[in-house]
């Protein structure tokens, strides 16, 4: 199953594109006829979710994901293949049913890197496979399962990381073997370790574990090979991970900590400079930041950070070194995305990319001399993420991928960023699609797509996806709008607290001066007005149905929250809620946890109301779903209904889930935000799984 993905289109000059045209119609000609959104298309979608620039600047390795066929496939997560840009031409490295992941070039670009379970392996290993051809090979036989890695400045060693044991306690493997597997709750953690391995030919290098207290993370060599940068929790819960983890750096010989960094608290990217002294990486700007949005930057030895972007009202999500005074990072402004520059003493900011179509993601930096090459991948309105090429100071990023040609088939209704005022005057502003033909003067029915975090944002760029009506709700009459309402991240640190200790409150009450707003300007009918998200947004969801269900004729709640009480009692982030949602414990205050949730105000509830849940979600637990369905049903006064996803977590991972969301979302919005409303629809859908027949327009004679 090898197929190039297609990179260029033939390019003709304006003449001979009228001449062809003419041709056509005068002959009759079929011509491609521009469709219309569905779920088909969004179960379809391929994406690249990584590209590494090669240490030359002159190759891009790139991970393409492709979704499973429904029906055809076994329905799981989407496959990822590898495939090479090198000298203009696209070469597919390993593709079909594969799950290769974490993409490297080691230091001397011969080869690339890859993580992978093939058939026979009993873990996850590290391949190696060259550029220039030939079979993968294991770089090394550790016998772990492996979870990230980076390779030694001279390529001769790998540091990785692992949850797994040389050897199982044989102890413990016969007393499982004969039914003994009980499970003591958060105890049975295992620490993610720090492995170093020799790299031979044959693959026959013993790895060695660092002595090092609690769970590693995020994992970095220094330059000249004898420190390594990791970040260490107390143990591997993800509360600890999210909120606990901590900068250090290890000495690779002797494996002893030489420098505490102070981050305080959540932490993003890292990164050396390339000499060595000092060590960039975002950080959350104190405990209460919901995010790691901010550059800090401090001597390798230790010292005091500096806050190289103090008051930026963004957030930065990726960063690196140009040279040893100057750090580049991707800033989420809003809506939109800049590439930018600044100095390590917070001084000379330049902007090298102003805000434009594309939403920038990640940074994979190549510098030779004093020239500088840099892969990213960009998302926009009309293509989901694609792999991006640029030399720094030489235009700007250049498109390399191209990964669903056909969208040029499909019919885009206009997507725009919408600003308006919440009831205490504040600024805010979301991202609208509007209905695709759509008719001045004519009012239209609303889904209101609510964001998760709520320490998150909508950014102007690629939104139509499982959970997202996006364009296929625009292409069935449907304005679809995201808000950013107030604790969302892109706006700075001040924004991203406004909804602290008031959950439901004025965040809440913001989404609702959104509708008010797209209701003034003539484009919303107030009485069709649906509500949707997953997560926080589908407890903005669940708010919506019961709070506020005054307001909204529909509501498809996604593994929300509707009894804080208990969900503050069941999640696996508790620290979490309580240092950047909360900021109180429970028994602090009873009665704001109580009338912050949703079946607080059940008797409220008008609202037809779909609740959806993977079944083995450890974020929210799905009796926050079940609590929700029994009160609505016990009272009998709305169509409520609850699907499980069996297997799922907190969102949907498999393809026949994800189509099966998509179809109910839209049909319950449908029914009661265009249709007959009243009784639920059936609970049975018609998949309807064949794909579609390309149509065809003929153009008549004149």
């Amino acid at each position: 199953m090898n197929s190039k993905v297609g990179m260029s289109r033939t390019r003709c000059c304006p003449g001979s594109l009228w001449a062809a045209a003419l041709f056509l119609f005068f002959m009759g000609a079929p011509l491609a006829a521009e469709e219309l959104w569905t779920p088909k298309h969004l179960a379809k979608l391929r994406s690249i979710v990584s590209a590494k620039v090669s240490p030359d600047g002159k190759s891009l390795a790139y991970l393409l994901a492709i979704p499973r066929k429904l029906m055809a496939e076994d329905s799981g997560g989407s496959w990822t293949e590898l495939h090479l840009l090198k000298d203009g031409q696209h070469t597919s490295f390993i593709t079909g049913k594969v799950n290769i992941g974490t993409i490297r070039w080691p230091p001397d670009g011969k080869s690339i890197s890859f993580l992978n379970k093939k058939d026979g392996d009993k873990t996850r290993a590290l391949y190696l496979i060259p550029v220039n051809g030939g079979e993968s090979r294991k770089a090394c036989d550790t016998k772990l399962s492996v979870s990230s890695y980076a390779w030694s400045p001279d390529g001769k060693r790998v540091a990785f990381l692992s949850s797994s044991e040389l050897e199982e306690d044989k102890k413990k493997k016969k007393f499982k073997d004969k039914g003994f597997i009980p499970l003591v709750y958060e105890e049975e953690w295992k620490p993610s370790r720090v492995w170093i391995v020799d790299v031979n030919v044959d693959g026959s290098g013993e790895p060695e574990a660092l002595d090092l207290p609690g769970s590693a993370s995020s994992l970095s060599w220094s330059p000249d090979g004898s420190r390594l940068l990791l970040a260490l929790a107390p143990t591997s819960l993800v509360d600890d991970f999210y909120m606990n983890r901590r900068l250090r750096v290890i000495s690779v010989e002797g494996g002893k900590v030489e420098t505490e960094l102070a981050n305080p608290c959540k932490l993003g990217d890292t990164a050396w400079s390339p000499d060595g002294k000092h060590i960039a990486f975002i950080t959350a700007e104190d405990p209460n930041d919901p995010s790691a949005g901010r550059i800090w930057v401090v001597p390798a030895t230790g010292g005091k950070p500096v806050d190289v972007l103090p008051e930026y009202l963004g957030e930065v999500s990726a960063i690196g070194w140009l040279d040893n005074s100057r750090i580049i990072y991707v800033g989420d402004v809003g809506t939109v995305t800049e590439i930018a520059e600044v100095g390590l003493d917070g001084k000379n900011r330049k902007t090298l990319l102003e805000p434009g179509p594309e939403i920038w993601k990640g940074l994979s930096i190549a510098s030779v001399g004093d020239s500088h090459s840099i892969a990213t991948l960009g998302n926009s309105a009309t293509h989901p993420g694609e792999a991006f090429h640029w030399t720094v100071g030489k235009g700007g990023p250049e498109r390399k991928t191209d990964s669903n040609s056909w969208l040029e088939e499909m019919r885009f209704a206009k997507q725009e960023i919408v600003r308006h005022k919440a009831r205490d005057g504040l600024e805010l502003e979301g991202i609208l699609i509007r209905p695709l033909d759509e008719k001045k003067g004519q009012r239209y029915p609303l889904i209101l797509t609510v964001h998760g975090g709520p320490e998150a944002h909508m950014q102007n760029g690629w939104l139509s996806r499982y959970s997202y009506a996006g364009q296929v709700g625009a292409a069935r009459g449907f304005a679809v709008f995201y808000p950013n309402y107030r604790g969302s991240t892109g706006r700075g640190v001040k924004f991203s607290k406004l909804s602290q200790a008031d959950a439901a409150g004025k965040e809440f009450d913001d989404y609702v001066d959104a509708v008010d707003h797209l209701i003034e300007i003539g484009l919303v009918d107030k009485a069709k007005v649906g509500i949707t998200g997953g997560s926080y947004g589908g407890y903005a969801s669940a708010w919506g149905a019961t709070y506020y269900s005054h307001r909204f004729a529909a509501s498809v709640m996604f593994v929300g929250i509707s009894d804080n009480i208990s969900k503050v009692g069941t999640t696996d982030i508790p620290y979490e809620m309580y240092m950047v949602h909360h900021r109180k414990w429970l028994w602090d205050d009873w009665k704001y946890f109580l009338e912050r949730s949703p079946i607080y105000h059940i008797k409220k509830g008008r609202t037809p109301t779909l609740i959806l849940h993977g079944k083995d979600d450890p974020r929210v637990h799905p009796g926050q779903s079940m609590e929700l369905f029994r009160h609505l049903k016990t009272l009998g006064k709305v169509p409520v209904r609850l699907v499980f996803y069996p297997g799922e977590g907190h969102g949907n991972r498999k393809s026949a889930a994800r189509y099966d969301y998509n179809l109910r979302l839209l049909r319950w919005m449908e029914h009661y935000l265009k249709g007959p409303g009243g009784k639920a629809p059936d609970k049975d859908l018609d998949y309807d799984i064949e794909e579609p027949k390309p149509k065809e327009r003929v153009a008549s004679n004149p």
